[in-house]
């Protein structure tokens, strides 16, 4: 369908009259949103029809990708974008006097995701429409997302993100696709009148999935795929009346993502979300498989289910028991068939990521599937055995220490277990899932992260596309390989004198949101120096602050610094992570200090930014200098934010770890700044004393005794147990042992952008190297290499 600059114009402003009864110039702007948005759904709606119709004709493969999160961030931009619209639906709000810029901020944005695994997630189902692949996320769509984001006195307060408020624009209710969910009650199995055995439930709770489609677009091709994400109701029973409080407990399994697990109630809820979900997936999956087949033994040629992390692991089971108790397979039928279609991602080294669930709970709540799991530990235990030993075995069944283990459940149920960063892989390879590695070697593989490129530079940064564009072509956007023709700007200081000035106009724009937002006025002539994720102990947002305090003293002293410099931070800390909210307390003291020290003017600031989302990250990247990637080395999987800032012309100051190793490879050592230890040197740090480096190093005791010795007022409590936490025990991520490389990097960091010629070479080299990290590519190799799907190139 051809939609044209008057078309679009007309159908605008009749949908606002049907919405409204009410003329475009005397409604609010979040109905011109929601007009706006409703128009757009209905370009690409016919998309969603012809596409399934397509597929289905094909009989083509469906690749089902599970996952507790997905972080899309606002739909609107990257809808018109895929749909080739944004001139015309730019162009035509202008010509009626209004503002498509302020009226996309009204989009609420669907926070159903806590960082890098939830847009990645998104980043895939966004290049598998690109691509043509027949790929549907599956999901929970909570009523809550994670939360926003308050500080108060410094203390995140959690409040209540209420993304569904004004309704919801882009998703359709399929309630004809519903699915029953069942918890807790008995089970038995006892044969029927054919000597079948069936599965018999009583006491149960019932809770009804309904599930939620969201067209996912692909770029220009015509393609439109779906995630659906499933919302948890009363059962429509006319024999049984619910209570007030039986609904609420019903309604609370698809409210707020990621409940409170640090007591019992928090993790039953947690456990009854993911079931939830899987279950309602894997239950509609085989109803739609049944539409066009009659034989399950043709399922894994049909269907691929992939588990993104631990938290969708309870599919293995849910799809054995489907196919048992609902479509009366043998177990040994019904194994080979789950084996097939599981696929397994694994994105952490830190044990405690690797979910497990008490025995005792997980028994009483999903009672089918635990005995299913234990028919699974008693097959797995009695092939392993005899292979390599009782001991060995153990370590990574199924069930062991009274608890339920999930990620030894999604590899022993699954034909392919990759990693998402070459030396992630590797890790798992020798130590985090080694036993199973020695018993499966060849399930293991490598599919290192991407980033959808689409979003991370035709939308957050059109001008550096714009250019990008004049000066390589566009063939780009569908090939993002072809971003390596930019390394032409290396030696074209007219090329290179534009990026500079879109870099800084990028700038002045974060640093007017800066000022209007917090109050905060900061020189764009500054390092812009950031450090966005997720707020993690192992991501080390306190060794940033450490060298914030260095940089404090060396003004206070009377020194200058080379460069000054602006430290931008975004992060939400869990709400039950006391450790990590400790440290946001910490760095808004020290933006509180700093930005109102009479002394230290504007060589020195310190920004936090509230709420950190997709949104705002398409603020923050296009104006970053420095992209901090400072983990631990083998602690962090991946990292995709390095990714999103590369691309749009960061440095990466970073260790040796997850996805940096590549980036460094790609871009070459001269045009990253690296630092710390390897992930061997880390692992094999022996006989490690904090405490002797704190007495022998005075820089780095002074930056801790301000921790306690009043230097940054209103943050006693905390400075305390973070300095205990360096210095009394023991300093777990090594933030000491990497200080002084650490602040060696900053320096080079320093002296390089005192060349600011040579900045902005090393910032295209960056630029021109991350269409290799692009999630078209990723999403191909998992098409390729694991799921067996068709690929259609995108439209040229």
């Amino acid at each position: 369908m051809k939609v044209t600059e008057k078309k679009f114009v007309a159908d605008f402003k009749k949908k606002i009259a049907e919405m409204y009864t009410a003329d475009y110039t005397d409604v609010s702007v979040d109905q011109l949103y929601q007009a706006l948005a409703a128009v757009v759904h209905s370009y690409f709606v016919g998309n969603q029809q012809e596409t399934r119709k397509k597929y289905k004709k094909e009989d083509r493969k469906q690749v089902y990708y599970f996952s507790i999160e997905f972080l899309p961030g606002r739909f609107l931009d990257l809808n018109i974008l895929n749909l080739g619209l944004s001139a015309v639906v730019k162009e035509g709000l202008a010509k009626l006097g209004l503002s498509y810029q302020k009226i996309k901020e009204a989009e609420p944005e669907p926070g159903l995701g806590n960082g890098g695994l939830g847009r990645l997630g998104s980043d895939f189902l966004d290049s598998a429409a690109a691509q043509g692949i027949a790929l549907q996320g599956n999901g929970i769509r909570y009523k809550y997302g994670l939360f926003d984001q308050r500080f108060v006195n410094g203390y995140q307060v959690e409040i209540p993100d209420d993304w569904l408020r004004s309704g919801d624009q882009w998703g359709s209710r399929r309630e004809n696709r519903a699915c029953l969910v069942r918890f807790g009650g008995n089970v038995w199995l006892q044969p029927d009148s054919l000597g079948r055995l069936r599965a018999n439930y009583e006491n149960t709770q019932d809770v009804m999935a309904v599930p939620y489609d969201y067209g996912i677009t692909g770029y220009q091709n015509g393609v439109a795929n779906r995630m659906r994400l499933w919302s948890a109701e009363l059962p429509n029973q006319k024999d049984k009346i619910y209570t007030i409080a039986q609904k609420e407990e019903i309604n609370q399994i698809t409210e707020i993502l990621y409940p409170d697990d640090s007591n019992w109630e928090g993790q039953l809820l947690r456990l009854k979300q993911e079931y939830f979900f899987v279950s309602a997936g894997v239950q509609s999956i085989i109803r739609a498989y049944r539409h066009l087949h009659q034989s399950l033994s043709q399922l894994p040629e049909k269907i691929a289910i992939h588990i993104n992390d631990t938290h969708p692991a309870v599919a293995v089971p849910e799809l054995m028991r489907v196919l048992m108790d609902d479509e009366f397979l043998s177990w040994d039928h019904a194994w080979n068939i789950t084996q097939k279609v599981m696929s397994y991602t694994n994105h952490t080294l830190m044990s405690e990521a690797l979910e497990t669930w008490p025995e005792e709970m997980f028994a009483q709540t999903l009672p089918r599937i635990y005995q299913i799991i234990q028919e699974i530990d008693r097959r797995f235990r009695a092939e392993m055995i005899p292979l390599y030993g009782n001991e060995l075995t153990a370590t990574v069944a199924p069930l062991g220490d009274g608890n339920v283990r999930m990620a030894y459940l999604a590899v022993i149920g699954s034909h392919s277990v990759n990693g998402v960063a070459k030396v992630h892989t590797e890790l798992l390879e020798d130590s985090v899932l080694g036993p199973l590695y020695k018993m499966f070697p060849e399930r293991f593989n490598n599919k290192t992260n991407g980033i959808n490129l689409k979003r991370w530079l035709q939308v957050a940064n059109p001008e550096l596309a714009g250019l990008l564009d004049e000066t390589i072509g566009t063939g780009w956007q569908h090939h993002p390989d072809e971003l390596q023709k930019f390394m032409v700007a290396v030696n074209d200081q007219k090329v290179l004198s534009r990026m500079g000035a879109i870099r800084h106009e990028k700038k002045k724009q974060l640093a007017a949101f800066i000022e209007s937002d917090l109050g905060i006025k900061v020189d764009t002539h500054a390092i812009f120096d950031v450090q966005i994720k997720r707020l993690h102990a192992y991501k080390r947002q306190l060794l940033h602050a450490m060298y914030i305090i260095d940089e404090y003293l060396q003004l206070k002293s009377g020194k200058k610094l080379a460069v000054p410099r602006v430290h931008i931070f975004g992060a939400k800390a869990a709400p039950s992570y006391h450790y990590a909210k400790q440290i946001i307390k910490l760095l808004n003291t020290l933006a509180e200090t700093i930005n109102n020290d009479p002394d230290i003017g504007d060589q020195l600031k310190v920004v936090f930014l509230p709420n950190y989302d997709v949104s705002l990250a398409e603020k923050i990247i296009p104006a970053a200098d420095v992209s901090e990637q400072i983990s631990l080395a083998g602690k962090e999987a991946s990292g995709t934010s390095n990714m999103k800032l590369m691309a749009n012309g960061a440095v990466t100051l970073a260790t040796m770890d997850g996805a940096n190793i590549e980036i460094a490879d790609a871009v070459r050592q001269d045009n990253i700044v690296t630092f710390g230890l390897s992930v061997a040197e880390a692992e094999n740090y022996q006989n490690y004393r904090a405490s002797d480096i704190y007495a022998s190093d005075p820089v780095i005791h002074r930056i801790l005794d301000t921790l306690v010795d009043g230097t940054f007022a209103n943050c006693q409590t905390e400075g305390q147990a973070i300095f205990d936490s360096l210095v009394k025990y023991n300093d777990q991520y090594l933030l000491l042992a990497d200080y002084q490389s650490y602040k060696a990097g900053q320096a080079r960091i320093d002296s390089l952008y005192l060349d600011r010629n040579s900045w902005y070479n090393i910032a295209a080299i960056n630029v021109s190297q991350s269409g290799k990290f692009s999630s078209d590519y990723t999403i191909e190799r998992y098409a390729e290499e694991i799921w067996q799907v068709k690929i259609e190139q995108s439209a040229q």
